[in-house]
């Protein structure tokens, strides 16, 4: 998922959120009585989705730490990653697996690509946030993709934000909205699996009577979110008044800005059940044979230094509660209430299917 800078996935949600802003207090830092003579001289080898980034100072802390070297190797979209992983289950291309999120993790399960483990920094983890009881997948960040808006565009054209997915399929919408396609792009599969979750495949309008409407209203497809952003929305020149990408994205459009803004250009449609509330965790291959350095990195993610490091590398929020996010976030990146709730289990059973009734339905 290429991008200019790197964006990322109910009541109780909200209330978590607060508790990261707020700073809430953290458990002690667990002992940890490894050392570098345990495993000096190894390689650890973290595949990941595109879209992994973390500075190269808080990769270096860990190797001089351990006396190791880590090696970050990127494998597609997180839907590829997995595959990979799957493919290659019991003889792994590396030792630990990030970007497997809280929906796709079922999958994961059921093909067993990955071992326990239970990291002790998880009490300083939020309970709602540890999608995995098996204690395969541990998480280590959080956020929300949705539907961003261009304030100006907006105004220009008389228009209010819409209040629900559905309104997307009315004339004012036609040719302004931006999406991605699901077959290439995580968000723009992360939308379409929204869809499903609001509009259901049984009944007088399903999710798939939603997206014919959608090709009929002209609804702009991209290969990725780049192009949708950065080419067809209106903020930089496009036709879409309307954009699929992130509730961080218009924080990072204050903070990448040439010139100084005193507010955000865009803004997130917070519509009920027309967003993606993402948990991405990281998991220990089977087969690896270096579990051990790989217990050590899972509790090295999920310290202060690497967690401090995610808001603005990756633009999502850290898992580690009391973990400071920049003002930017807490100013301008909104959080929608009521996200679309989504059936891992389901998302297992028919996810090929519901990609290819989609691919017909939109774009052949």
């Amino acid at each position: 998922m290429p991008r200019t800078w790197t964006l990322r996935w109910a009541g109780t949600l909200v209330a978590l959120l607060a508790l990261v802003i707020a700073g809430a207090a953290c458990a002690d830092e667990p002992e940890d009585d490894r050392t570098a003579a345990d495993f000096a001289g190894e390689e650890l080898v973290l595949l990941t989705h595109d879209s992994f980034a973390i500075s190269e100072e808080t990769i270096a802390a860990f190797e001089a730490q351990y006396g190791v070297t880590v090696k970050v190797v990127p494998i597609g979209d997180a839907v590829e990653a997995l595959n990979r992983a799957i493919l290659n289950k019991g003889n792994p291309e590396g030792d630990l697996l990030y970007g497997v999120d809280n929906v796709f993790y079922a999958r994961a399960l059921e093909e067993e690509i990955f071992v326990e483990y239970r990291s002790p920094q998880l009490a300083n983890v939020d309970a709602s946030l540890i999608f995995d009881d098996s204690g395969r997948l541990t998480p280590i960040d959080f956020g929300y993709v949705l539907l961003n808006y261009d304030k100006a565009s907006l105004a220009e054209a008389g228009l209010e934000p819409p209040r629900s997915l559905r309104e997307l399929t009315e004339p004012q919408w036609r040719g302004r909205v931006a999406i991605q396609d699901p077959n290439t792009s995580s968000p723009g599969l992360q939308f379409m699996l929204v869809t499903v979750a609001h509009f259901g495949e049984d009944g007088d309008y399903t999710w798939l009577d939603f997206w014919r409407d959608m090709r009929a209203n002209d609804v702009i497809v991209s290969a990725g979110w780049s192009d949708a952003y950065y080419t067809q929305f209106s903020r930089y020149g496009g036709n879409a008044l309307l954009v699929n990408s992130y509730s961080t994205s218009p924080p990072a459009e204050v903070m990448f800005s040439e010139e100084p803004l005193d507010d955000a250009p865009t803004g997130s449609v917070l519509a009920p059940r027309s967003s993606y509330f993402q948990i991405e965790g990281v998991g220990i291959l089977r087969g690896t044979d270096k579990q051990p350095l790989a217990e050590a990195f899972i509790d090295f993610m999920l310290g202060e230094q690497f967690q401090a490091d995610i808001p603005l590398n990756m633009f999502v929020y850290p898992a580690r509660s009391g973990v400071a996010i920049p003002e930017e976030f807490e100013r301008y990146s909104e959080i929608p209430d009521e996200p679309a709730q989504i059936d891992p289990d389901a998302v297992a059973a028919h996810f090929e299917r519901w990609l290819d009734e989609w691919t017909d339905t939109v774009v052949r």
